[in-house]
Protein backbone atom coordinates (compact mmCIF):
# COMPACT_ATOMS: atom_id res chain seq x y z
CA UNK A 1 0.00 0.00 0.00
CA UNK A 2 0.96 3.87 -0.29
CA UNK A 3 1.92 5.65 2.12
CA UNK A 4 0.45 9.22 3.77
CA UNK A 5 1.90 11.76 5.99
CA UNK A 6 -0.05 13.94 7.73
CA UNK A 7 0.96 16.82 9.72
CA UNK A 8 -0.69 17.58 12.51
CA UNK A 9 -3.12 14.69 14.88
CA UNK A 10 -5.48 17.08 15.81
CA UNK A 11 -9.75 16.67 15.52
CA UNK A 12 -9.45 16.82 11.95
CA UNK A 13 -6.26 15.27 11.67
CA UNK A 14 -7.30 12.20 13.79
CA UNK A 15 -10.40 12.20 10.89
CA UNK A 16 -8.65 12.12 8.21
CA UNK A 17 -5.87 9.60 9.66
CA UNK A 18 -8.76 7.14 10.46
CA UNK A 19 -10.33 7.72 6.93
CA UNK A 20 -6.95 7.26 4.94
CA UNK A 21 -5.90 4.20 6.95
CA UNK A 22 -8.37 2.17 5.55
CA UNK A 23 -6.51 1.76 2.25
CA UNK A 24 -3.33 4.03 2.70
CA UNK A 25 -0.21 3.42 5.29
CA UNK A 26 -0.60 6.79 7.59
CA UNK A 27 1.81 8.42 9.88
CA UNK A 28 0.60 11.04 12.27
CA UNK A 29 3.06 13.98 12.85
CA UNK A 30 2.23 16.49 15.94
CA UNK A 31 4.01 17.66 18.99
CA UNK A 32 1.19 16.97 21.80
CA UNK A 33 1.02 13.66 22.78
CA UNK A 34 -2.71 13.61 23.54
CA UNK A 35 -3.16 14.11 19.54
CA UNK A 36 -1.42 11.11 19.34
CA UNK A 37 -2.19 9.01 21.92
CA UNK A 38 -6.20 8.99 20.48
CA UNK A 39 -4.71 7.51 17.13
CA UNK A 40 -2.82 4.37 19.25
CA UNK A 41 -4.01 1.15 18.39
CA UNK A 42 -5.85 1.84 14.80
CA UNK A 43 -4.60 -0.48 11.89
CA UNK A 44 -2.12 1.18 9.18
CA UNK A 45 -1.74 4.28 11.54
CA UNK A 46 1.80 5.25 12.92
CA UNK A 47 2.44 8.24 15.41
CA UNK A 48 5.52 10.10 15.37
CA UNK A 49 6.01 13.07 17.86
CA UNK A 50 7.47 15.36 15.79
CA UNK A 51 8.20 19.59 16.46
CA UNK A 52 7.40 20.79 12.68
CA UNK A 53 8.24 24.09 13.27
CA UNK A 54 12.15 23.01 13.36
CA UNK A 55 11.88 19.41 11.61
CA UNK A 56 14.49 18.99 8.24
CA UNK A 57 11.03 17.88 6.01
CA UNK A 58 13.45 16.50 3.55
CA UNK A 59 13.94 13.62 6.17
CA UNK A 60 10.79 13.87 7.36
CA UNK A 61 8.82 12.98 4.33
CA UNK A 62 11.17 10.63 3.08
CA UNK A 63 8.77 7.90 1.60
CA UNK A 64 5.94 9.26 1.90
CA UNK A 65 3.44 9.19 -1.58
CA UNK A 66 1.53 12.25 -0.34
CA UNK A 67 1.66 14.79 2.72
CA UNK A 68 -1.37 16.18 4.33
CA UNK A 69 -0.92 19.54 6.09
CA UNK A 70 -3.49 19.97 9.07
CA UNK A 71 -1.61 22.21 11.12
CA UNK A 72 -2.98 25.57 12.56
CA UNK A 73 -3.08 28.28 10.14
CA UNK A 74 -0.26 30.65 11.64
CA UNK A 75 2.11 27.83 11.03
CA UNK A 76 0.53 26.96 7.76
CA UNK A 77 2.49 28.73 4.63
CA UNK A 78 5.75 27.79 6.20
CA UNK A 79 4.70 24.35 6.36
CA UNK A 80 3.34 24.15 2.67
CA UNK A 81 6.39 25.74 1.41
CA UNK A 82 8.65 23.40 3.26
CA UNK A 83 6.37 20.44 1.75
CA UNK A 84 6.62 21.76 -1.46
CA UNK A 85 10.74 22.07 -1.35
CA UNK A 86 10.89 18.59 -0.24
CA UNK A 87 9.08 17.44 -3.31
CA UNK A 88 6.06 15.91 -1.83
CA UNK A 89 2.61 16.52 -3.44
CA UNK A 90 0.37 17.69 -0.36
CA UNK A 91 -3.10 18.96 0.17
CA UNK A 92 -3.43 21.52 2.24
CA UNK A 93 -6.49 22.40 5.31
CA UNK A 94 -4.38 24.61 7.49
CA UNK A 95 -6.08 28.22 5.71
CA UNK A 96 -3.54 30.28 6.65
CA UNK A 97 -3.69 34.25 5.72
CA UNK A 98 -1.09 34.55 3.21
CA UNK A 99 -1.59 33.95 -0.81
CA UNK A 100 -1.05 30.65 -1.93
CA UNK A 101 -0.05 31.28 -5.24
CA UNK A 102 3.48 32.88 -3.92
CA UNK A 103 3.94 29.30 -3.70
CA UNK A 104 2.99 28.46 -7.16
CA UNK A 105 6.11 29.08 -9.31
CA UNK A 106 8.15 26.89 -6.58
CA UNK A 107 5.89 24.14 -6.78
CA UNK A 108 5.96 23.90 -10.29
CA UNK A 109 9.96 23.88 -10.39
CA UNK A 110 9.54 21.15 -7.86
CA UNK A 111 6.94 19.07 -10.38
CA UNK A 112 4.48 19.31 -7.18
CA UNK A 113 1.06 19.31 -6.65
CA UNK A 114 -0.31 21.16 -4.37
CA UNK A 115 -3.98 21.32 -3.43
CA UNK A 116 -4.56 24.37 -0.64
CA UNK A 117 -7.79 25.79 1.21
CA UNK A 118 -9.51 21.51 0.88
CA UNK A 119 -12.15 21.65 3.63
CA UNK A 120 -15.87 22.34 3.46
CA UNK A 121 -15.80 25.98 3.00
CA UNK A 122 -13.16 27.34 1.59
CA UNK A 123 -13.09 23.87 -0.29
CA UNK A 124 -16.30 22.32 -0.94
CA UNK A 125 -18.22 25.35 -1.84
CA UNK A 126 -15.17 26.46 -4.41
CA UNK A 127 -15.66 22.97 -6.04
CA UNK A 128 -19.44 23.66 -6.56
CA UNK A 129 -18.34 26.88 -8.02
CA UNK A 130 -15.72 25.46 -10.01
CA UNK A 131 -18.14 23.05 -11.46
CA UNK A 132 -20.86 25.53 -12.10
CA UNK A 133 -18.10 27.82 -13.21
CA UNK A 134 -17.80 26.23 -16.86
CA UNK A 135 -21.54 25.14 -17.35
CA UNK A 136 -23.08 28.36 -16.90
CA UNK A 137 -22.26 32.06 -17.13
CA UNK A 138 -22.38 32.66 -13.15
CA UNK A 139 -23.96 36.19 -12.66
CA UNK A 140 -23.40 35.55 -8.05
CA UNK A 141 -22.16 32.97 -5.72
CA UNK A 142 -23.29 33.39 -1.99
CA UNK A 143 -22.07 30.80 0.49
CA UNK A 144 -23.53 30.77 3.86
CA UNK A 145 -21.83 28.22 6.06
CA UNK A 146 -21.10 27.48 9.49
CA UNK A 147 -20.30 24.76 12.47
CA UNK A 148 -22.27 24.81 15.61
CA UNK A 149 -23.15 22.93 18.50
CA UNK A 150 -26.31 21.69 19.01
CA UNK A 151 -26.23 22.59 22.73
CA UNK A 152 -26.75 26.48 22.88
CA UNK A 153 -24.83 27.64 26.02
CA UNK A 154 -24.41 31.52 27.27
CA UNK A 155 -22.44 33.56 26.68
CA UNK A 156 -20.72 32.22 23.04
CA UNK A 157 -23.00 29.60 22.45
CA UNK A 158 -20.44 27.92 20.31
CA UNK A 159 -17.70 25.31 20.38
CA UNK A 160 -14.65 24.83 18.16
CA UNK A 161 -14.78 22.23 15.73
CA UNK A 162 -11.34 23.02 14.48
CA UNK A 163 -7.92 24.70 15.89
CA UNK A 164 -9.32 28.06 18.62
CA UNK A 165 -6.63 30.16 17.08
CA UNK A 166 -7.83 30.26 13.91
CA UNK A 167 -11.06 30.88 15.12
CA UNK A 168 -9.77 33.95 16.77
CA UNK A 169 -7.89 34.71 13.35
CA UNK A 170 -11.57 34.52 11.50
CA UNK A 171 -12.75 37.22 13.88
CA UNK A 172 -9.86 39.66 13.28
CA UNK A 173 -8.83 39.13 9.47
CA UNK A 174 -10.82 41.73 7.16
CA UNK A 175 -13.54 40.38 5.26
CA UNK A 176 -12.96 40.88 1.46
CA UNK A 177 -15.94 40.05 -1.21
CA UNK A 178 -16.64 40.91 -4.29
CA UNK A 179 -19.79 43.28 -5.43
CA UNK A 180 -20.31 44.75 -8.49
CA UNK A 181 -16.92 43.51 -9.67
CA UNK A 182 -15.08 45.10 -7.77
CA UNK A 183 -13.17 44.00 -4.41
CA UNK A 184 -15.23 44.75 -1.06
CA UNK A 185 -13.14 44.81 2.28
CA UNK A 186 -14.84 45.09 5.75
CA UNK A 187 -14.07 44.05 8.75
CA UNK A 188 -14.59 40.57 10.15
CA UNK A 189 -18.04 40.19 12.13
CA UNK A 190 -19.67 43.21 10.13
CA UNK A 191 -23.52 43.03 8.25
CA UNK A 192 -25.29 40.42 10.43
CA UNK A 193 -28.02 39.33 9.23
CA UNK A 194 -30.94 36.80 10.36
CA UNK A 195 -31.39 33.76 7.96
CA UNK A 196 -33.75 30.70 8.22
CA UNK A 197 -32.92 27.30 7.47
CA UNK A 198 -35.48 24.67 7.25
CA UNK A 199 -33.16 22.14 9.19
CA UNK A 200 -32.45 24.25 12.05
CA UNK A 201 -34.62 27.49 11.97
CA UNK A 202 -32.86 30.98 12.04
CA UNK A 203 -29.03 31.71 12.17
CA UNK A 204 -27.06 34.66 11.94
CA UNK A 205 -24.45 35.56 9.47
CA UNK A 206 -21.82 37.75 9.52
CA UNK A 207 -18.61 38.29 7.21
CA UNK A 208 -15.34 36.70 7.41
CA UNK A 209 -12.60 36.50 4.88
CA UNK A 210 -14.04 32.98 3.16
CA UNK A 211 -13.62 33.67 -0.88
CA UNK A 212 -9.90 33.54 -0.92
CA UNK A 213 -8.52 32.16 -3.85
CA UNK A 214 -12.06 32.90 -5.50
CA UNK A 215 -11.03 36.48 -5.66
CA UNK A 216 -8.72 35.68 -7.82
CA UNK A 217 -10.29 32.79 -10.23
CA UNK A 218 -12.63 33.80 -10.66
CA UNK A 219 -14.61 36.52 -13.00
CA UNK A 220 -18.15 36.82 -11.29
CA UNK A 221 -19.83 39.93 -10.67
CA UNK A 222 -21.16 38.93 -6.90
CA UNK A 223 -19.41 36.79 -4.72
CA UNK A 224 -19.77 36.28 -0.83
CA UNK A 225 -19.51 33.54 1.69
CA UNK A 226 -20.56 33.99 5.35
CA UNK A 227 -19.98 33.01 8.59
CA UNK A 228 -23.38 31.26 10.76
CA UNK A 229 -24.02 31.13 14.11
CA UNK A 230 -26.48 31.43 17.14
CA UNK A 231 -28.15 34.51 16.84
CA UNK A 232 -26.53 36.69 19.87
CA UNK A 233 -23.67 34.85 19.58
CA UNK A 234 -22.21 37.75 17.63
CA UNK A 235 -22.16 40.86 19.93
CA UNK A 236 -19.65 39.26 22.61
CA UNK A 237 -17.59 38.78 20.08
CA UNK A 238 -17.39 41.95 18.77
CA UNK A 239 -17.12 43.79 22.82
CA UNK A 240 -14.04 41.86 23.05
CA UNK A 241 -12.40 42.95 19.89
CA UNK A 242 -13.29 46.47 20.62
CA UNK A 243 -11.36 45.77 23.85
CA UNK A 244 -8.12 45.46 21.98
CA UNK A 245 -8.61 41.85 23.66
CA UNK A 246 -7.60 40.36 20.16
CA UNK A 247 -5.12 42.25 19.88
CA UNK A 248 -1.34 40.89 18.80
CA UNK A 249 0.39 44.07 20.00
CA UNK A 250 2.18 43.50 23.56
CA UNK A 251 0.83 45.92 26.16
CA UNK A 252 2.58 46.39 29.79
CA UNK A 253 1.23 44.78 32.57
CA UNK A 254 2.87 45.31 35.90
CA UNK A 255 6.54 45.28 34.42
CA UNK A 256 5.47 42.13 31.81
CA UNK A 257 4.70 42.30 28.05
CA UNK A 258 1.77 40.52 26.95
CA UNK A 259 -0.32 40.12 24.24
CA UNK A 260 -3.97 40.62 24.56
CA UNK A 261 -4.83 37.81 22.80
CA UNK A 262 -2.80 34.92 24.50
CA UNK A 263 -3.99 36.13 27.41
CA UNK A 264 -7.96 36.07 25.87
CA UNK A 265 -6.92 32.49 24.58
CA UNK A 266 -6.28 31.06 27.69
CA UNK A 267 -9.72 32.00 29.09
CA UNK A 268 -11.72 31.55 26.30
CA UNK A 269 -10.04 28.24 24.68
CA UNK A 270 -11.62 25.97 27.72
CA UNK A 271 -15.48 27.30 27.05
CA UNK A 272 -14.94 26.67 23.59
CA UNK A 273 -13.37 23.30 23.26
CA UNK A 274 -15.24 20.92 22.07
CA UNK A 275 -15.90 18.38 24.49
CA UNK A 276 -16.31 14.21 23.61
CA UNK A 277 -19.76 14.40 24.72
CA UNK A 278 -20.54 17.82 22.45
CA UNK A 279 -22.49 16.83 19.29
CA UNK A 280 -21.52 19.67 16.62
CA UNK A 281 -23.96 20.48 13.65
CA UNK A 282 -22.13 21.83 10.10
CA UNK A 283 -24.60 24.00 7.90
CA UNK A 284 -23.92 25.34 4.35
CA UNK A 285 -26.53 27.03 1.80
CA UNK A 286 -24.57 27.67 -1.68
CA UNK A 287 -26.45 30.11 -3.73
CA UNK A 288 -25.53 30.33 -7.67
CA UNK A 289 -27.29 31.95 -9.80
CA UNK A 290 -26.65 33.23 -13.81
CA UNK A 291 -27.26 32.09 -17.09
CA UNK A 292 -27.25 28.10 -18.55
CA UNK A 293 -28.22 27.58 -22.48
CA UNK A 294 -29.94 30.85 -22.81
CA UNK A 295 -32.02 30.09 -19.36
CA UNK A 296 -31.66 32.28 -16.33
CA UNK A 297 -31.21 29.40 -13.66
CA UNK A 298 -30.85 29.71 -9.57
CA UNK A 299 -29.06 26.41 -8.07
CA UNK A 300 -28.90 26.01 -4.12
CA UNK A 301 -26.51 23.19 -2.53
CA UNK A 302 -27.79 22.45 0.95
CA UNK A 303 -25.92 21.03 3.50
CA UNK A 304 -26.89 19.74 7.09
CA UNK A 305 -24.47 17.31 9.16
CA UNK A 306 -24.39 16.03 12.68
CA UNK A 307 -21.60 14.42 14.52
CA UNK A 308 -20.83 10.82 14.26
CA UNK A 309 -21.44 9.63 17.49
CA UNK A 310 -20.52 5.81 16.88
CA UNK A 311 -17.03 6.41 15.67
CA UNK A 312 -16.79 9.71 17.47
CA UNK A 313 -15.69 12.25 14.62
CA UNK A 314 -17.16 15.85 14.97
CA UNK A 315 -19.81 17.05 12.13
CA UNK A 316 -16.76 19.68 11.46
CA UNK A 317 -13.91 16.66 11.15
CA UNK A 318 -15.73 15.14 8.98
CA UNK A 319 -17.07 17.71 6.29
CA UNK A 320 -13.73 19.48 6.24
CA UNK A 321 -11.48 15.84 6.85
CA UNK A 322 -13.47 13.99 4.11
CA UNK A 323 -13.45 16.65 1.51
CA UNK A 324 -9.41 16.68 2.17
CA UNK A 325 -9.39 12.98 2.07
CA UNK A 326 -11.29 12.73 -0.87
CA UNK A 327 -8.54 14.67 -3.07
CA UNK A 328 -6.10 12.88 -1.61
CA UNK A 329 -7.25 9.78 -3.40
CA UNK A 330 -7.87 11.56 -6.54
CA UNK A 331 -3.88 12.67 -6.54
CA UNK A 332 -2.82 9.21 -5.26
CA UNK A 333 -4.63 7.47 -8.27
CA UNK A 334 -3.52 9.53 -10.99
CA UNK A 335 -7.06 11.50 -11.75
CA UNK A 336 -5.89 14.95 -10.54
CA UNK A 337 -2.15 15.84 -10.81
CA UNK A 338 -1.37 18.95 -12.09
CA UNK A 339 1.76 20.82 -10.97
CA UNK A 340 1.37 24.03 -9.28
CA UNK A 341 -0.70 25.47 -6.37
CA UNK A 342 -4.23 24.22 -6.95
CA UNK A 343 -7.19 25.93 -5.30
CA UNK A 344 -10.06 23.50 -4.88
CA UNK A 345 -12.11 25.36 -7.63
CA UNK A 346 -9.64 23.63 -9.82
CA UNK A 347 -10.94 20.77 -9.07
CA UNK A 348 -14.48 21.24 -9.67
CA UNK A 349 -13.41 21.82 -13.44
CA UNK A 350 -13.78 18.19 -14.50
CA UNK A 351 -17.30 16.77 -14.14
CA UNK A 352 -15.72 13.36 -13.33
CA UNK A 353 -13.45 14.66 -10.46
CA UNK A 354 -16.37 16.60 -9.24
CA UNK A 355 -18.95 13.57 -8.81
CA UNK A 356 -15.89 11.38 -7.55
CA UNK A 357 -15.67 13.88 -4.75
CA UNK A 358 -19.63 14.33 -4.30
CA UNK A 359 -19.65 10.36 -4.50
CA UNK A 360 -16.65 10.10 -1.63
CA UNK A 361 -18.53 12.38 0.83
CA UNK A 362 -21.62 11.08 0.09
CA UNK A 363 -20.49 7.12 1.27
CA UNK A 364 -19.77 8.47 4.26
CA UNK A 365 -23.17 9.97 4.95
CA UNK A 366 -21.51 13.39 4.65
CA UNK A 367 -24.75 14.72 1.90
CA UNK A 368 -25.20 17.86 -0.19
CA UNK A 369 -28.36 18.36 -1.53
CA UNK A 370 -28.82 19.89 -5.12
CA UNK A 371 -32.28 21.74 -6.01
CA UNK A 372 -32.23 23.83 -8.94
CA UNK A 373 -35.06 26.86 -9.22
CA UNK A 374 -35.36 28.21 -13.09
Amino acid sequence: MQTIAILGAGRVGNAMARDLAEKFYVTSFDIDDANLEMLTGFKNIQTRKSDLHTSDFNELLAGYDLVISAVPGYMGFKTLKKVIESGKNVVDISFFPEDPFELDGLAIKMDVCAVVDCGVAPGMGNVILGRHNEEMRVQSYECLVGGIPSERQWPFQYKAGFSPIDVIEEYIRPARYVQNGKLVIREALSDPELVDFDTIGTLESFNTDGLRTLIHTMKIPDMIEKTLRYPGSLEPLRVLRECGLFSDTPIEVEGNMIKPVDLTSKLLFPKWKLEDKDIDITVMRITIKGIQNGDYKEIEYKLYDEKDTVNGVSSMARTTGYTCTAVAHLIIEGKFTTPGVNPPEYLGVEEDQFNYILKYLKDRNVNYKKVVKN
